[in-house]
């Protein structure tokens, strides 16, 4: 369970990575492929808002890396649990004001791991 509980933790960092190179770096180019249902001519104008998107899930991806350099695992839990109830919230408020995708893409996986967790 241990093992399949910091693979999840693992898995939501990478993902929240891939958001912020996504929204930093790859806005114009990457991004229109990915968010169809945004319009192509508004990437350019939003870019900077992106940008600053991405990096605050970089800053959730950070808490969940860090998690896994806490040596007392009752800490690295806790850390971790925070970051993930962070994702969650964003995600199930992305599902109510964004769309119903990011329910299942950002929040489900986390809620997941915080329900492992708490069970562990």
């Amino acid at each position: 369970m241990l093992l399949l509980i910091k693979f999840l933790i693992g898995f939501c960092a990478l993902e929240h990575l891939y958001i912020l190179w996504l929204e930093m770096f790859a806005w114009t180019t990457r991004a229109p492929k990915v968010f169809k249902n945004l319009p192509a001519h508004l990437f350019e104008p939003t870019k900077v808002l992106a940008g600053n998107q991405g990096l605050y899930n970089g800053f959730l991806s950070a808490g969940l890396i860090w998690s896994f350099f806490i040596g007392d695992q009752s800490w690295a839990f806790n850390i971790a649990s925070f970051f993930l109830v962070c994702i969650a919230v964003a995600g199930i408020y992305g599902a109510f004001t964004a769309g119903k995708r990011i329910f299942f893409v950002q929040a489900a996986p986390a809620i997941i791991t915080l329900l492992l967790i708490y069970l562990y």
